[in-house]
C-alpha cells in the first residue's frame, strides 16, 4: 500500500464520496468529491500533502459556498408555467346548471363544460354567474 502514489488515494477518495452521493441524494457529497479530484491533480502535478490538502479544502468549501445557495433558489421556485388541472385552477368560469354543494351541476371552464360542485355544501350558484375554480377533483371543478 505504501507504493501507491497520492493522487491514486485522492482520486478512491472521490469515488468514495461519490457512493453516498448517489444513495442519499446530498450534493454536498458530490462538491466534496469534486474537491477530492482536485487534490489528485494537485498530487499528479507534483504538489506537497499540505497543499493537496489545502486545495480538497478550497474547492470543496468554494463549492458548497457557491453551488447550494443557487441550488436552494432553484428548489424553491414555483414553476413558472401550470399545466394540466393546474393551469385551471383559479381560473372563472361561468355556471351553465345550477350548481350547489350535493348534487353538483355543470359550469364553461375553458371553453369546455365541467362538472362541478360547490366549495361550501350550502352555495348554490344560478346559471349565468361567474365562480371561481378552487380546485380540480378528478373530472369535477370545486368552485366557489
Amino acid at each position: 500500500m505504501a507504493d501507491i502514489e497520492a493522487w491514486v488515494w485522492w482520486l478512491i477518495a472521490a469515488a468514495a464520496l461519490g457512493i453516498p452521493l448517489v444513495l442519499t441524494a446530498m450534493p454536498e457529497f458530490g462538491m466534496l468529491s469534486v474537491g477530492a479530484v482536485a487534490g489528485a491533480v494537485t498530487a499528479g502535478l507534483g504538489g506537497g500533502v499540505v497543499l493537496q490538502v489545502v486545495v480538497f479544502a478550497v474547492v470543496s468549501c468554494a463549492l458548497i459556498a457557491v453551488v447550494r445557495p443557487v441550488a436552494a433558489r432553484h428548489r424553491a421556485q414555483q414553476p413558472e408555467l401550470a399545466s394540466g388541472v393546474d393551469a385551471l385552477k383559479g381560473k372563472q368560469a361561468v355556471v351553465v346548471e345550477r350548481v350547489d354543494g350535493s348534487d353538483g351541476g355543470r359550469i364553461k371552464l375553458g371553453g369546455e363544460i365541467w362538472s362541478a360542485r360547490a366549495l361550501d355544501s350550502d352555495a348554490e350558484f344560478e346559471p349565468g354567474r361567474q365562480v371561481d375554480v378552487v380546485d380540480i377533483e378528478g373530472a369535477t371543478a370545486i368552485v366557489m
